[in-house]
């Protein structure tokens, strides 16, 4: 008889449930300084996985919360999408929009590293900024967030200054200096561990970093020389620790959350939202007790693309493309599909919560009115039935199924193609696609980064314009827009060229995203964004 040995292998998903407990006794056990307060530990999963602690790499939700714990930047954004002061008191920008000029703060300090020498650590110049944002726009490094600097023309410094010069105006460039690519880093740890910044990460944070076994847990400590202080004057953070694991699935987090093993669960998945919340998008009274939920604007846009480069009569009518807008309920769609948690998209493109949403640059639903375009098209082409491909993932495959029987009651045949996420992505920058979902998320808060999706000069797969729309008007509004100093005179032209965008129909909104957030009841002060950052030096748990 041949016997079959087993492999002595422990699944995955074990080694990361288990992990919940290495976690506990790491902060129960060891020497002194390992000893905290249980209490005091704020726990989260971030089954996405993260990819790198380097700033300079920060371009996904998990990797950018991370780092939000780990390193400043010379300014920051708060709640109402305000830039305020960080590590820069206080700034000043050019009336021609070239020249930012910042005064720094001189009580700044990296976390703790050997590297420093005999103090371990040293206080943060201009210099270091200067560094920081050379190296983002630096082809040897490979940022993805180089385009934030890329025009960049000279950085003047002293110890405590530095003066930023453009090379063409940019009035949103003091909301793009917000974002984690920006974070201060210090040269000589950054130099000294090269690719292994991404895994031993030195900034001037709330937290810093203690533990890293990837795809397993991920610990920070507080930083007991931080330099923020509430408005009592107490020194931020209250937290002791940051406690992250990886499990893989959004249903196992789920019940780490419900079992209280995890603070907090961000988003709504559809393997338990009809668990926690009721259709109207309201928190079930099984969990009222023990859960609160936060929910606000989230600037994120969900959209359907039209490649308006394409050869198919369906896709390069005008007539159809308006009668596919006018033609399913968006409201209906929230409700049964999202349980009420995310705004009706019957505006423009640009998401409501931010300065240029125009709240009548859309369709609302008119299903008679659909019904009369259909009929125009056939008899402008004379196809007797119109017939489109929506090109989508698994994860909205209800809601292109539910728009896939909405249109075919207004005489339009419509098939599904579900794609992995990779290739949809490689397919739509390519030009492979008649019709796509899609969505943008704001990497910054102005309009123009919704807007620079229709700028010619960004067609792809060179630039984010996806539907490869073309219009001399918006271009023309579009290059004016980056010189305009005034906000209220920029929001006013943000609101036209939205409008004429919606006019032409590259595209079919569905809704506008909320930020849905879901806590134990002895979390307070973590708080809400429209750029969904994760802000955890405020947070108190009750003991």
């Amino acid at each position: 008889m041949k016997i079959l040995k087993r492999n002595n292998i422990i699944p995955a998903w074990f080694k990361n449930l288990f992990c919940f407990h290495l976690i506990a006794l790491l902060f129960s056990c060891g020497n002194s300084s390992d000893r905290i307060n249980d209490q005091l530990v704020f726990r989260y999963n971030e089954h996405k996985n993260i990819g790198s602690l380097d700033p300079a790499f920060a371009k996904d939700n998990a990797d950018i919360w991370a780092v939000n714990q780990l390193f400043n930047g010379l300014v920051q954004m708060d709640e109402n999408l305000t830039v305020q002061p960080c590590i820069a008191e206080q700034w000043s920008i050019s009336e021609d929009a070239l020249t930012y000029a910042f005064a720094l703060r001189t009580d700044v300090q990296f976390h703790k590293d050997p590297i420093f020498g005999k103090d371990s650590t040293r206080q943060v110049t201009a210099h270091d900024f200067e560094y920081s944002l050379f190296r983002l726009c630096d082809f040897a490094t490979a940022s993805p967030g180089s385009w934030v600097v890329n025009n960049l023309w000279d950085i003047e410094v002293k110890e405590d200054s530095l003066k930023i010069t453009l090379k063409s105006p940019d009035p949103s460039f003091i909301g793009k200096l917000t974002m984690k690519y920006c974070s201060v880093v210090p040269k000589e740890i950054v130099q000294h561990y090269k690719s292994g910044f991404r895994s031993h990460p030195i900034g001037t944070g709330p937290f810093k970093f203690k533990r890293w076994e990837e795809n397993l847990k991920l610990v920070f400590r507080r930083n007991e020389h931080y330099f923020e202080f509430d408005k009592n004057g107490v020194q931020l953070p209250y937290l002791e620790a940051v406690a992250i694991t990886f499990l893989p699935d959004k249903q196992s987090e789920f019940l780490q959350f419900a079992q209280g093993n995890i603070d907090f669960v961000s988003g709504l998945d559809a393997s338990y939202k009809d668990d926690i919340l009721t259709a109207t998008g309201k928190l079930r009274e099984i969990y009222s007790q023990d859960i609160n939920m936060i929910r606000g604007p989230y600037l994120n846009t969900e959209y359907l693309a039209f490649f308006m480069d394409s050869k198919i009569p369906e896709i390069q009518s005008k007539v159809l493309r308006q009668a596919i807008n006018y033609g399913f309920d968006k409201k209906k769609m929230m409700t049964y599909l999202r349980n009420g948690i995310g705004i009706p998209a019957n505006g423009g493109f640009i998401p409501k919560g931010l300065p240029g949403y125009n709240s009548s640059a859309g369709f609302s639903f008119q299903p008679e009115k659909a019904k009369q375009l259909v009929q125009q098209f056939k008899a402008e082409t004379g196809i007797s039935l119109p017939e489109i491909t929506i090109t989508t993932t698994s994860n909205y495959l209800s809601f292109c199924e539910y728009i896939q029987r909405e249109l075919q009651k207004i005489g339009i045949l419509v098939n599904v193609d579900v794609i992995p996420a990779a290739t949809l992505k490689d397919a739509k920058a390519n030009g492979k696609l008649d019709m796509f979902r899609a969505s943008w998320v704001a990497d910054y808060p102005d309009a123009e980064n919704y807007l620079s999706l229709y700028a010619s000069k960004n067609f792809a797969p060179n630039g984010p314009n996806y539907t490869h729309f073309k219009n001399k008007q918006f271009d023309r509004w579009y290059q004016e827009s980056l010189t305009l100093t005034n906000a209220k005179i920029r929001e006013s032209l943000y609101t036209k060229m939205d409008s004429l965008v919606m006019a032409s129909t590259p595209i079919v909104p569905l809704f506008y995203d909320e930020v849905v957030r879901f806590t134990r009841k002895d979390v307070s002060g973590l708080g809400i964004n429209p750029i969904n950052l994760l802000d955890l030096k405020q947070v108190k748990k009750l003991n």
